[in-house]
Order: C-alpha cells, then structure tokens, then sequence
C-alpha cells in the first residue's frame, strides 16, 4: 500500500479536499477519483458537482449562500468521510485555505490540481516567481494598480467574463492603454481559449466567465506608476493642504516601521497618504483613517483606491471618542490633535505591547505636549527641518519650510 492510500485509511482525516479542473475526472488521480467515490457527503459548487457527477455516490451538498455558513456545515460532519470539490488548487485564493483557519491539517487530505494561474503562466510561457499574481474575483479592479509599472507582467483572476473590460478601461483611463491583455478562458478544459488584445482597443466579445488575464504593462507619458519606496510625491494624492509632506511621511513611515500583518490606526488622518503609504508596504498590513471632517473623510477614500488599497477603512469621527471598538493597533500616527485632550493617553492605553507611536507637531503648544511625554515616558525625540530651492528675486534661494518635531515611543 502506498503512503498516501494509507493516509486516506486514517480514521484522524475525515476531510479531503480535492481539486478539480475544466477537464473534470479525466484529470484526475486514482486516488482523488477514490475520495470522491468513497465520500459518505461530497460539497462543493454547482459547476464541480458536475464534472464530478459521475463518480459520486455519497449526498451532494451544493455550496450555500451566502458562503459563510459553508465552514459549519462542513464541520457539522466531522467524523464521517466528507469530501471538498475545489477549483485547481484548493490553497491558492480557494477553499481549501478558509476551511483550514477552523480544521486542523492532520484532519484532512488535500489533493491540489494546477491552479488557473499555473496553468495561464504555462500558456504564457512565464516564470511564476517573476511575476504578480492578483485575484479580482469579488474584488476591487484597484487592487491591480500598485503592480503596474512599465515592463512588469501580471496575471489577473477575473470575477466574470465583463472583468477583462473593465481591467482594460481601468487601463487606459490611467496611462496603460498600450498594455496587451492575453484573455485565457476556462484553462484545461474542452472550451479553452486564448485571445490577446491592447487595452486602448479592447473588444473582445463572448468572453467566458471563467477567466485569467495576463497583463504585460506599457505606460505613455504621465501614466500613474506607483513608486516603491516610501514617501511618494504629494501630487499624486488628492489633498486640500493637509497632507503629511512628502520627505516627512518617508520619515514618518520609518519610525512607524511596518512589520507583516500589523495594524495602524491613522490619527488626524487628512489626505490619509500615511496610512495609504503604509498598506502599500506590504499586502498582509491594514490600516484604520480616523478624520472628523466629512470632505477629508470621502478624499480618503478616493486616495485610498486611486492608490490600489481600498480595503483602508475609515472612520468619520473625532479621536479619542470615536476609537472605542477598533481592532487593536500594533502602530498609531498622530499626525494632528496630538494636544486633544485625553488623545495621547487613549492611544498608548491601546497600543499592543511593542506597538509604535509617531506623532508629528508644527505648533509650539502641540510640541509642548510632546516635549513634556518624552520627559515622562522616554522615547526619542528628532526635529526634522527642510528647505527647498525658490526664487529670490531673481535669483535662487533656500526657503526653509515649517519644521516637524517628532515623537517616537514604543510600549514596553
């Protein structure tokens, strides 16, 4: 008996999870068609229940709706055999990956198929390492457009067979109109198909729903093109004036220091560039903008998905009242009320032990605030002054701008 046969005879795996592909049980395994053969109960959506259909002999449990109610009816079974139809690989954007934040990996067997971005990186002839790989399935198109720059090359999961189209408007409307966009359509299956075409001019029509898009990024001149590194030029926020400068949040983002998947609660959030900038740093990073004027309140969230992060969420309110109930943060900026009343004592109360706080003061009396709890709590304690050439009567000069005086602490 071979390992793995023995690994589905343990009584400890009730679960397994099996991927399947457009080709149906014709890609199958021996072993996965076991699975799915012996399962006392098989879920899965309707579409894999149909290209499984023929070796099922257990009840079918189609996938309810809405999804979130899946993960306990699953676990309701545990202890008979139950299996789970996925799409490719279950881990990759799939099923798999939500049943395993409820079931122990020694309960289950997964047998994974090529994903659809495996089998679009092979009809591309793409390294998967060297390229990005994003899922537009149920969400925001903006998510695309931290990765484009020119040259880079990208494959997209589309929620349906208009998705293309959008990606391609979204596209062209921000410089990229003379990207190729490669549509591969129900990948492994009988109805593959593969059809290429500029954005500026795309009109590909009966696009199947089940789609990947591989992307290769051209930018005219003025494109949007995100840079990497922190501190990205103030024109390219949308802002009123009240907006952390550029060199100040490249320093500010230092002191806050983000680490994979922590969180920041953006005090005074303005333009919200801080908190943008952050969740730019890594995907795993979320942010919460708090701003007590509705007007700045909206612009983030414009800021927030022009720049590719809108899961940022924000807060309409005035700190510290409004911040009861927000998850609890590895980092807080303030940025403006540091002097508010009971602000600062809020703030480093909900801190994490080893969260950071930066605040930023131009004001004598909000650096008067700071001064006095670096002199209680420690800390350090920088002055950052900057001048920028301009002209002086026909001539150039240093015109020296107002300076920032900035408070790190950390909780111990």
């Amino acid at each position: 008996m071979s390992p793995l046969a023995a690994e589905t005879a343990s009584p400890r795996r009730w679960l397994s999870i099996v991927g399947i592909g457009e080709d149906g049980v014709d890609g199958l395994s021996p072993v996965a068609r076991g699975l799915i053969a012996d399962a006392a109960i098989v879920f899965g959506g309707r579409r894999h229940l149909e290209l499984a259909g023929s070796l099922i002999r257990g009840a079918v449990r189609p996938w309810p709706s809405p999804f979130e109610r899946a993960v306990a009816e699953v676990i309701e079974h545990r202890g008979r055999s139950v299996c789970v139809l996925a799409s490719g690989d279950p881990f990759f954007y799939g099923v798999g990956a939500v049943l395993a934040r409820h079931i122990e990996p020694g309960e289950m067997l997964v047998l994974p198929q090529p994903s659809a971005f495996s089998l679009a990186a092979a009809r591309m002839g793409w390294s998967l390492p060297d390229i990005a790989l994003v899922s537009l399935h149920g969400r925001s198109l903006d998510l695309i457009r931290p990765h484009l720059h020119p040259g880079a090359r990208v494959l997209a999961l589309t929620s349906d067979g208009e998705g293309p189209h959008a990606l391609a408007a979204l596209l062209h409307e921000i410089g990229f109109g003379g990207s190729k966009l490669t549509v591969l359509e129900a990948l492994g299956g009988p109805r593959e198909r593969i059809r290429a075409a500029r954005a500026a001019e795309f009109s590909l029509s009966g696009i199947d729903a089940l789609n990947v898009v591989a992307l290769e990024a051209e930018a005219s001149a003025g494109a949007r093109i995100l840079p990497r590194a922190a501190g990205l030029a103030d024109a390219l926020f949308e802002h009123d004036g009240q907006i952390t400068k550029r060199e100040i949040r490249a320093v500010t983002l230092s002191s806050l220091a983000p680490r994979r998947g922590e969180i920041l609660w953006d005090i005074g959030a303005g333009s919200g560039s801080v908190a943008i900038e952050w969740m730019l740093a890594d995907p795993s990073l979320k942010a919460v903008a708090v701003e007590a004027r509705a007007d700045r309140a909206a612009r983030i969230r414009r800021n927030a998905a022009a720049f590719g992060v809108p899961g940022l969420e924000v807060i309409e309110g005035r700190a510290p009242q409004c911040l009861a109930g927000l998850p609890q943060p590895d980092a807080v900026f303030v940025g403006g009320g540091a002097a508010e009343p009971g602000l600062l004592d809020a703030v480093t109360a909900a801190l994490r032990p080893g969260g950071r706080l930066v605040a930023n003061a131009v004001t004598l009396e909000t650096e008067a605030v700071l001064l006095a709890r670096h002199a209680s709590l420690g800390g350090d304690l920088v002055r950052i002054a900057l001048s920028r050439a301009d002209g002086v009567g026909g001539k150039t000069g240093w015109r020296p701008a107002m300076p920032v005086t900035q408070w790190v602490w950390a909780r111990p």
